[in-house]
Formats: C-alpha cells, structure tokens, sequence
C-alpha cells in the first residue's frame, strides 16, 4: 500500500515517527480470492433498483451487493421477483430486510432513550413469528439474503436452514442495528449463523481489527454513514480497512439523508436521486482505492457465495 505523500511530509517535519507501528494485513480472504466489495444500502423498491443499475451502466461502474432497509413486508410479490430478476440478471446480491421490528410495533419502549438500543429487535413471539413468515416467503420467491438485527431470530432462522426450510445458501446479513463491538460477540453470532457481521462505523480501526482477529466472515462497514448512526465520513480509511480487515464489503452509505422507512411510491423520486447519488460515493471510494491501495484485490461478480437470487 502507498504511504500518504503527508505522511511522509510530517515525518521530514519531525512531527511524526518513521516506526509509528502498523497494523498487520489481514490474511484473510473472500472465497474468490478477493479482499473487498462494493455494496449499495436503501435502494428500496424495483424502480430505485432499476435507476441505481442504470446509473451504474452510465457510469461504467459495478457492485456486489444491493441492500434495502424497507422490509420484505412492505414489498408486493411481484415486486420481489422483479427485483431478484434484475439481481439475478445483473449478477447481484440482493438482501432485504426483514420487515416487522420493534420500531414498527404498538409498544412505546423503543421511544425512549434506553429503548432505542432495541429498535429493531422482535418483541414478543408473534414477531418473531412475522419475521419468519418475511424469510420463507422472501426465499420461496427466489431471494437468497436478508439483514437481521436480532439474536433470537438469527438462531431459529439458522435452525431452518440446517432443517432445509430455509436454502442452504442463504446469506445472513447482521445489521448494524445489532452492535457489534467486540470480538466475542461477534463470534458467538457467527457460531449462531451469520454469514456477513455489519459493524458499528463508530469504531476506530484499531478496535475493528481486535474483531477480524476473532472471526472470517465478511464485514460490511459503512464508508460514509447515514446520520442516525453517526454520519462519519471515512473515505481516506478505505485502504486501511482494505488491508487490515479483509475480507470486507464497503457500504455507500449518506450523510443528510432523510429516514425514508419503510418506503412507498410517495417517496420514490427521493430514492432514486439518493441511489444515483451513491454512485458518486462509490466513484469517490474507488478513486481512493486506485491512490492510495492499487494492489488491493476486488473480489469477482456473480461467484457463487454471493447471494444472488435464484
């Protein structure tokens, strides 16, 4: 990886050690051999997801994974087997949320302070009964991958999936609604089945590191995070995170962006702008990638542990 022009500057200067220690390259790896890919959170519904592609075609620019934040349950049948159609013909992973949450429900806990560390968790049994129905109808329409927020479900769900309810190459996607922010949790949820652990963008590389040593599954970590979760800015970080944490999906995610969950017709011109302008945020990453990290390896479209729909 190519050291920082200033960095060098601020050494000659004498404001900065040449034996600053740094942290190892992670060894660790996709299947395919790749260190990162590029994902695209909250395109929320098939027209946004045919304007984001478009966009992407225009601008001679591709992802690995298109995420929504929405719920299964707020999408029609048709309009879940349009968007796995365009994932499947575009070579895509497709994750959709699942869709009750505690957010959604009749109870006032998740509105006070304390209770937003729940938000989206499952209260009760019949939730957890929705959330299930939102996993086995989202794969009997084809859709391999979904975002989890809660331990209990990603429990029973893996219990599905060793049964056969659920297909084997369903990918499990933690949300960073469930906070993981040290190694030991994150290995007990791996233990529990999760394929891919979105971690918190709060933390520094340092602490991200102490998890990657624990686990191999993929992270996914937001390059630019939207305002409820703290809206950083780490675009300069790409590379190290590249280096030190791979393997490793980069989210675009945005600053000044409205809560549009779940979303509807009503807002879908404000989608769309937003997913076009996610590319931009995916320009901007890739131009840091090609500065800073030319070697880093991009993992390869369509291979089969991406959870493309089938």
């Amino acid at each position: 990886m190519k050291t920082y022009v200033a960095e060098e500057i601020l050494q000659d200067m004498g404001y900065l050690s040449s034996e600053r220690i740094k942290l190892p390259t992670s060894e660790k790896r996709f299947p395919d051999g790749g260190q990162y890919r590029i994902e695209i959170p909250s395109i929320e519904g098939p027209a946004v997801m045919e304007a984001l592609l478009n966009e992407l075609k225009f601008k001679k620019q591709k992802v690995h994974r298109i995420s929504q934040g929405s719920g299964i349950m707020m999408l029609l049948d048709e309009e879940i087997n349009k968007m796995c159609a365009l994932a499947k013909e575009h070579d895509v992973e497709l994750s959709l949320f699942v869709g009750p949450r505690g957010t959604w429900d009749i109870s006032a806990g998740t509105l006070t302070p304390n209770g937003k560390m729940q938000a989206l968790k499952h209260e009760g049994v019949n939730q957890l009964i929705y959330a299930l129905e939102d996993l086995l109808r989202g794969a009997e329409l084809g859709l391999r991958g979904a975002l989890i927020a809660d331990e209990g479900l990603l429990k029973v769900a893996n219990e599905l999936k060793k049964q056969g309810k659920l297909p084997k190459d369903f990918v499990f996607k933690i949300s960073a609604q469930l906070m993981v922010t040290n190694p030991v949790t994150a290995k007990l949820l791996v233990e529990m089945g999760a394929s891919t652990i979105n971690l918190p963008s709060s933390l520094s590389i340092e602490k991200l590191y102490e998890i990657r040593e624990a686990v191999d599954v993929p992270f996914d970590i937001y390059v630019e995070t939207p305002d409820s979760l703290g809206g950083f800015l780490r675009y300069y970080e790409i590379p190290e995170m590249i280096r030190v944490l791979s393997p490793v999906y980069l989210k675009m995610g945005m600053r000044n962006h409205p809560d549009v969950y779940p979303t509807g017709k009503h807002l879908e011109q404000l989608n769309i702008s937003l997913a076009k302008e996610r590319v931009k945020r995916l320009q901007l990453s890739r131009e840091m990638i090609s500065r800073y990290y030319p070697a880093a390896i991009e993992s390869c479209y369509g291979v089969a542990d991406l959870g493309i729909p089938n």
